[in-house]
């Protein structure tokens, strides 16, 4: 695994220009008891739902069919399940498009607890809409695409329907940036996974933030199966299409998949300079801004 490289410069403006508080309130509202776990085709995912749609309006994205919400069925125990994925965009100023996911959906209450998912991934969804604010008031080159999906804790089911009908062609896409678990850790280090597969990604990794450890890894097949996420998350429906994809995550911890995955159990302080870090590696490759071209640049200034 690399260690990201830090340049010297100006910090990004303290956490989107003081906008942490609704960064965390998303978190907080999303693991809270009254969505019951947000388990696909249940109340609690249902309500879940109408909240992100809207955040959506609130930040100003635009839909697709004039509507953020596509549903979509699967199989699932012998049964038919229907799941809603929220769907919404910032026009670029050029048709290439990354899609920014995470999903929504959570395991619901299990022998009368809630598994609240605050990390697992209210947290990936807080740093979508985190994101999207930013680019809502800076209009980005390529066109924005920001995904919640559902039943990833189903098979990536919400990916897997993406990909099969999507709201742009496919071959517009040129990158996936999936957030899932992004807000505890408490040793600083956030990992990105994707660069195995797509060595030419880790040009853009670097970030001002040096309070954040960015790490490769758990993306090489040779790994066990449980240390390659490759497909541990909607970015492998992605990556099964070979579109690039950059996964955004930490690894294991004690409340992951428990009752005890609140928010009060998340770093918050590790949440927020994740989704700064996470938002400046989008820019870098929006920008098309790579290491290399900003060591070239300053030589030249020099």
């Amino acid at each position: 695994m690399i260690r990201s490289l830090v340049i010297l410069g100006i910090l990004l403006s303290a956490c989107f220009a003081g906008r942490c508080q609704s960064l965390l309130n998303d978190v907080k509202e999303l693991s809270s008891d009254k969505y019951q776990g947000r388990k696909t085709a249940t109340e609690g995912n249902r309500m879940a739902a109408e909240y992100i749609v809207k955040r959506f309006k609130a930040i100003g994205l635009k839909s697709y069919n004039s509507s953020f919400k596509h549903s979509f069925s699967f199989r699932n125990q012998e049964k038919t399940i229907k799941g809603t994925n929220l769907i919404g965009y910032i026009q670029g100023k050029k048709k290439d498009v990354i899609v920014i996911s995470a999903h929504y959906d959570h395991l619901g209450v299990i022998n009368g607890k809630i598994y609240n998912g605050a990390d697992d991934d209210a947290s990936g969804i807080g740093g979508l809409l985190a994101i999207a604010e930013h680019f809502s008031r800076n209009k980005p080159e390529h066109t924005l695409v920001f995904a919640a999906f559902d039943a990833e804790e189903m098979g990536l089911q919400g990916a897997k329907a993406f990909v099969a009908r999507p709201p742009v062609a496919l071959s517009l896409v040129k990158l996936n940036i999936n957030l899932d678990m992004i807000s505890h850790n408490d040793k600083g280090e956030l990992y990105v996974a994707g660069t195995y597969h797509y060595p030419e990604l880790k040009g853009y990794l670097f970030v001002t933030k040096a309070n954040i450890k960015l790490l490769t890894g758990h993306d090489n097949p040779q790994q066990t199966s449980a240390d390659d996420w490759t497909n541990q998350g909607d970015h492998g429906a992605f990556h099964a299409k070979k579109i690039p994809f950059l996964y955004f995550g930490v690894e294991d911890h004690k409340d992951y998949h428990q009752p005890s995955d609140d928010f009060e159990n998340i770093n918050k302080e590790f949440y927020k300079n994740a989704v700064s870090s996470i938002l400046e590696v989008v820019k870098n490759y929006d920008q098309g801004k790579t290491i290399q071209k900003v060591f070239r640049n300053k030589k030249i200034m020099r």
